[in-house]
């Protein structure tokens, strides 16, 4: 936005920025729901929509101690939730009556801890349910879904580090993968500022300055 006003009129300004200010702005939902969407945040923490009190907004326990996240908020994907776990809605609470949360997430945590984490993604697999399976680092990098759409690429080590993201057709990215050492490159960037040898490991000498290669 600066740089645009900067464009139109010729001017620059300050920009004032501070984590905490962005970390409140990226807020705002949360903020404005308080009174627009009372069930979203009627309680205190743990008893809401989106912090683990809502049982279709949640992560539940498998019979092989792993576990599957569900997001199944809207009416279409929380009727596919029953159908994967085979609960009829006729003998449960309905999905918006938060007095009886607790029943519900009884009712799904049983279900869930019936079958292995690879069951539930199987019967799942083939409903549109917003359920997944909560997967390690390693897991996520060989996903099939995340590697077809090529998200990971081999980092030092072989570990999986994320891609760029978005993915440019004319542009792509070209990450340099390698880790600097703390210090690898201190004598370089002394020397782009003008700082010559002598003084630049005086300043090693009196601690100012990390370097790894010395």
């Amino acid at each position: 936005m600066a740089l645009h006003s900067r464009s139109n009129s010729g001017e620059g300004q300050i920009v004032d920025a501070a984590l905490t200010d962005g970390a409140a702005y990226a807020s705002s939902f949360l903020f404005s729901s308080i009174n627009q969407i009372p069930m979203m945040w009627p309680g205190q923490r743990g008893c809401n929509l989106l912090d683990s009190g809502c049982p279709y907004y949640n992560t539940y326990g498998t019979k092989d101690g792993r576990y599957m996240a569900v997001g199944a908020l809207e009416p279409q994907f929380y009727t596919a939730l029953l159908q994967g776990l085979e609960l009829g809605e006729a003998g449960l609470p309905h999905q918006m009556e938060l007095p009886k949360w607790g029943e519900l997430a009884k009712a799904f945590q049983d279900k869930f801890a019936s079958k292995t984490q690879s069951e539930w993604v199987e019967i799942f697999s083939k409903l549109d349910a917003c359920v997944t399976p909560v997967l390690t680092f390693a897991e996520a990098a060989e996903h099939p879904h995340n590697k077809d759409r090529g998200m990971f690429l081999a980092g030092p080590g072989g570990t999986a580090e994320p891609s760029p993201s978005p993915k440019l057709s004319a542009n792509p990215a070209n990450p340099n993968l390698t880790i600097p050492k703390l210090g690898e490159h201190t004598m370089e960037i002394l020397g782009s500022l003008g700082y010559d040898e002598v003084t630049s490991k005086q300043l090693l000498s009196d601690q100012v300055i990390n370097v790894s290669k010395y």
